[in-house]
């Protein structure tokens, strides 16, 4: 039973229908739109649809559970066939050829073996310098008639693929540990705003950050053709009221605080953000202010705090119009202050004295103007948390290493025996490799003509 196991687990049909069951689903998660964007397609889906991609987990796919059963089984596969084929490259690996051997010299061809002139130790010791310079697993065994070598390199290529696939292993498990444990949230800021919570979708609940994350200011900026050319947030993280960081976060330019990814997602406007009001005392000169819904400001008179209590851009259809506040020592009161005022002072006869709280001058000796209503911008902010993308650059970095190993590597072993034959120094090399045929030829031709330069 344990035998049918392992063996199904190592099959290499195995390993080949879970790669194509995960690429079809990569393709489906590509062309269905995934968690946020889907609801965007909810318009255009039929509700039975939905339901059924829903109950599937197809809207959220890379998060599903089947999918993370398939990555897991995939891993077992990987560590079967590892673990069923690595003795026998460890074998490879770890083996000592007899240099007593006459097999690697048998059937040699001519354009193999090298006749020099010249005494046999003095060639034997040439040849050993050069071997000894290209290979490290180096042997040399003499004998009456005869010197052998054998030199080895690139033995470590038998275990190329093991460190694919240990690389593989390890971006797995870094992709599970940021489908578990990391979010991907969203938040909206309008100008001086700030927040320390942003709305994880997946799991459709708050989640708070360990800082403050503040739009100190959002701007625009537009190409001739008035098409938006760059979105700019101006961004300030706060921990215990002091800024830990500070800057411009742009699209395609992530701002990263404390492992956390702040990306420009979207923007807007929000009606009514701000408000330009002149304020007259009396004959004098009148002072202008841009106040932001519940800013306040002071007057001079008894020490009154006046608030932006409420922006309207069309009160009671009779055009823009704000709220104030006024505490002082005396009393507090309400007022609205209209844009159009005067029109509508000759459109509705007494109207001030039918309503004191519409009399722009009800705080004597004060008299307020609305001069605009300005929108704010707000900012869309896409906030990531993956704390497996990490254990995937390892990983990443590891199956460089490991392909390198497997495709640009061979395990290259070598003979040479140097005798004596009609009264002349004979060399005979055979080489043996697991691969990259081009390669051993070189070897071969290099060693051939430096042993005929003598060199």
């Amino acid at each position: 039973m344990k035998k049918t196991i392992l063996s199904f687990l190592s099959s290499l049909k195995l390993t080949i229908a879970l790669l194509i069951i995960i690429a079809a689903l990569s393709i489906l998660g590509t062309v269905i739109p995934q968690q946020y964007g889907a609801g965007e397609s909810f318009t255009r889906m039929s509700p039975g649809l939905v339901k059924t991609f829903r109950s599937l987990q197809l809207l959220d796919l890379y998060h599903s559970v089947w999918f993370i059963i398939l990555m897991c089984l995939l891993s077992l596969n990987l560590i079967a066939c590892s673990l069923k084929r690595f003795p026998t490259s460890w074998k490879l690996f770890t083996a000592t050829p007899s240099l007593d051997r006459a097999k690697p010299f048998e059937d040699l061809s001519s354009d193999n073996i090298v006749m020099i002139e010249g005494e046999r130790s003095g060639i034997t010791s040439r040849v050993e310098r050069l071997l000894m310079k290209r290979y490290k697993r180096f042997r040399r065994k003499d004998t009456d008639t005869a010197t052998t070598f054998y030199g080895e390199k690139g033995a470590y290529s038998h275990f190329g693929v093991y460190i694919v696939h240990a690389s593989i292993l390890i971006i797995i498990a870094g992709a599970i540990i940021g489908s578990l444990w990391g979010f991907e949230g969203f938040v909206n800021l309008a100008e001086g705003e700030f927040t320390d919570t942003v709305y994880v979708g997946r799991q459709k609940s708050l989640k708070k950050l360990d800082y403050t994350v503040r739009c100190d200011k959002f701007s625009i900026a537009y190409y001739d053709n008035g098409m938006p050319k760059e979105y700019r947030s101006d961004l300030s993280f706060l921990e215990n009221n002091a800024v830990i960081f500070q800057g411009p976060l742009l699209v395609n330019h992530p701002v990263t605080v404390k492992r956390i990814k702040f990306y420009q997602a979207s923007y807007g406007s929000i009606p009514g953000g701000r408000v330009h009001i002149t304020i007259t005392r009396g004959n004098d000169k009148g002072t202008t202010l841009t106040l932001n819904l519940k800013d306040s400001f002071c007057l001079k008179e008894n020490g009154a705090k006046v608030t932006i209590q409420r922006i309207e851009e069309n009160f009671m259809t009779m055009g823009p119009a704000v709220l104030l506040s006024i505490h002082s020592s005396k009393a507090n009161t309400q007022l609205w202050v209209f844009k159009d005022i005067e029109k509508m002072k000759r459109a509705i006869p007494n109207l001030l004295q039918k309503v004191p709280k519409f009399n722009p001058g009800l705080f004597k000796p004060y008299y307020f103007e609305l001069n605009s209503i300005a929108q704010t911008y707000y900012t869309g902010l896409q906030v990531s948390y993956d704390p497996g993308v990490s254990t995937v650059a390892i990983g990443a970095f590891i199956i460089v290493i490991g392909f390198f190993l497997a495709f640009f590597s061979s395990h290259k072993r070598l003979w040479v025996r140097v005798d004596e034959q009609e009264g002349k120094t004979r060399i005979m090399v055979s080489v043996q490799s697991n691969k990259d045929p081009v390669g051993l030829e070189r070897e071969r031709e290099y060693l051939l003509r430096h042993f005929k330069k003598g060199s």
